[in-house]
């Protein structure tokens, strides 16, 4: 089984909030790669760094989520790939069907059909934009649910 793993749960791994005990049980139970994607990586340095820039984390806080990542991407927890051109194609047709509906986001488009675009059978996300369009297209959420108070409608 391969899962995808977006920024919300990228962001709830490597800087404490109220999702990252939910993500660290959740990181181990996969029972197959957990794909990133360039998208992914670059969405996680702007959220350290705004972070930074809003006095929630100091430097070296931020420096160590960054290293924590990076080790991660070398022990090979996660796979990072880069987002194949067939993504754009699916994000409009995801667009077309859902966003009418859902009132998804560009972001949620390309973070899910990434997901479908990679073969990735489950979702890994705190964000409930995501996990809406992520759900309406067949991909198993994890976790499975995030109560109403503490679900995110933004990434980051």
């Amino acid at each position: 089984m391969t899962s995808y793993a977006d920024t919300s749960f990228l962001v709830s791994l490597y800087v404490p909030e109220v999702h990252s005990n939910t993500a660290i049980a959740a990181m181990k139970q996969p029972e197959g790669p957990v794909l990133v994607t360039a998208l992914g990586e670059v969405e996680l340095c702007h959220a350290i760094e705004l972070r930074r820039f809003r006095k929630e984390l100091t430097a070296r806080q931020a420096k160590c989520a960054t290293q924590a990542f990076e080790q991660d991407l070398q022990r090979g927890i996660f796979s990072l790939r880069e987002i194949p051109a067939a993504t754009f194609e699916r994000a409009k047709r995801l667009a077309r069907q859902h966003t009418a509906l859902l009132g998804t986001r560009s972001l949620d488009l390309i973070h899910v059909a990434s997901a479908l675009t990679l073969g990735a059978t489950s979702f890994f996300s705190f964000d409930n934009s995501r996990r809406k369009l992520a759900h309406q297209s067949r991909l198993t959420l994890v976790p499975k649910t995030i109560s109403a108070d503490k679900a995110r409608s933004v990434a980051h």
